[in-house]
């Protein structure tokens, strides 16, 4: 295979990943990913801002989320998120500092 066939199924790998997060089960909640999965749509998006930013486009967090959500992620949020127990956030904070480090946003 050549890279640039390579590159777009890759690509097109990662647009059905999105639709099926965004579109097909938003009520799968990122904590939920994150505590299975180690990572979350945040950590997509912030891949995607990094990629970004490593080709020399200037992309704030925001913006990548923007992108990847496809609206503002606070209006994302306030759609589709809900509480989490106190049991999920913990383990959360344990997935967050093995799979990205440091503390919880």
């Amino acid at each position: 295979m050549d890279e640039r066939t390579r590159i777009e199924l890759e690509a097109a790998a990662f647009r059905r990943l999105r639709e099926h997060l965004m579109e097909k089960r938003p009520d799968v909640q990122n904590i939920d990913l994150m505590n299975l999965a180690g990572f979350c749509r945040n950590c997509l998006s912030r891949w995607y801002q990094e990629a970004a930013n490593e080709r020399g486009v200037e992309m704030t967090k925001e913006e990548g989320r923007a992108v990847f959500y496809g609206m503002p992620y606070e209006k994302w949020r306030a759609e589709n998120q809900t509480d989490a127990s106190d049991a999920k956030k913990a383990e959360f904070d344990e997935a967050f500092r093995q799979n990205v480090g440091g503390g919880a946003e």
